[in-house]
């Protein structure tokens, strides 16, 4: 089943990652195609993208981002087994993605097999499994800005090293006095933990796993759109000293999630078995979504 409205420019935004952050020393599993090639567009984003931080840019309030949290961190939607949500979101096929024209699932498999193939910890494979199956937020009808987009912190001033930031200027916390400050309703070095981020798939998945990855997994999938962070450095006031080392693990984390993509389709019959034991050592039968 395609979901081509859902799924139409679902990662649109990741076509100003390459222009905004350079390429990542990583060797690719398609042999024909260079760490330069993926993610390789014109400097000048299309309109489309534009209207996304637009959009995201202008909605994306701390209130927002409370309200999202009420809605889905008490993981009241469904139950489901990791494999079974796999398939669940495999229902979108990406219709934008210059990369790959690969479903949803094949993506996952193309990540996790990547770290396999380097014999990163199980966890860590593991980890690329699952990092983007927060985007079946999609298909509980969220907008694609309250669903993928470069991440940031809410609740204090916006870093103008966040993608078209001058789209900040039609946000109403720009009039929140509370929200002015480098640190806003933070303490310095908090740390992310305490720090809510603009609402997306990473940020519901990484409620989702909490009591199943460890703190370096959880950090990957919480902080992995996280750019203005762990790729421009901004917001270092609130940062702790343990998020620096946390932080290290994300960007080793997305080089296989940005440069893993080949033609070479994965086999999905063949892996399954492969998955679904790794599964069973972290999870059980079903998780709260």
């Amino acid at each position: 089943m395609k979901l081509a409205t859902e799924a139409h420019n679902l990662d649109a935004w990741e076509e100003t990652l390459e222009p905004r952050y350079g390429s990542t020393p990583f060797v690719t599993t398609d042999p024909e195609k260079r760490p330069e090639q993926f993610r390789d567009y014109r400097a000048e984003a299309r309109p489309s993208v534009k209207e996304f931080y637009r959009l995201n840019h202008r909605h994306q309030t701390l209130d927002f981002v409370l309200e999202k949290k009420r809605q889905y961190v008490p993981l009241e939607k469904m139950r489901m087994g990791v494999w079974e949500a796999m398939e669940y979101l495999n229902q979108l096929v990406d219709d934008s993605d210059p990369d790959t024209d690969l479903s949803q699932i094949e993506h996952l498999l193309q990540t996790a097999e990547a770290i396999r193939k380097d014999d990163r910890p199980r966890w860590f494979v593991l980890t690329g499994l699952l990092h983007d199956l927060g985007k079946i937020l999609c298909l509980w009808g969220e907008p694609q800005w309250a669903v993928v987009g470069d991440t940031f912190p809410v609740g204090c001033a916006f870093s103008e090293k966040v993608v078209f930031a001058e789209f900040f200027a039609d946000n109403p916390d720009r009039l929140d006095p509370r929200c002015q400050s480098t640190t806003g309703i933070y303490e310095a070095g908090c740390g992310l933990a305490a720090v809510h981020l603009s609402w997306g798939h990473d940020e519901y998945l990484y409620h989702v796993m909490r009591p199943y990855l460890p703190t370096e997994g959880l950090a990957m999938i919480r902080y992995h759109s996280c750019y203005p962070i762990h790729r421009e450095h901004a917001y270092g006031e609130l940062l702790s000293a343990a998020d620096h080392e946390l932080l290290r693990w994300v960007v080793d984390f997305n080089q296989y999630d940005l440069y893993s993509k080949s033609r070479e389709r994965p086999d999905v019959t063949e892996l399954k078995p492969y998955y679904l034991d790794l599964i069973s050592e972290y999870f059980p039968a079903e998780i709260a979504w």
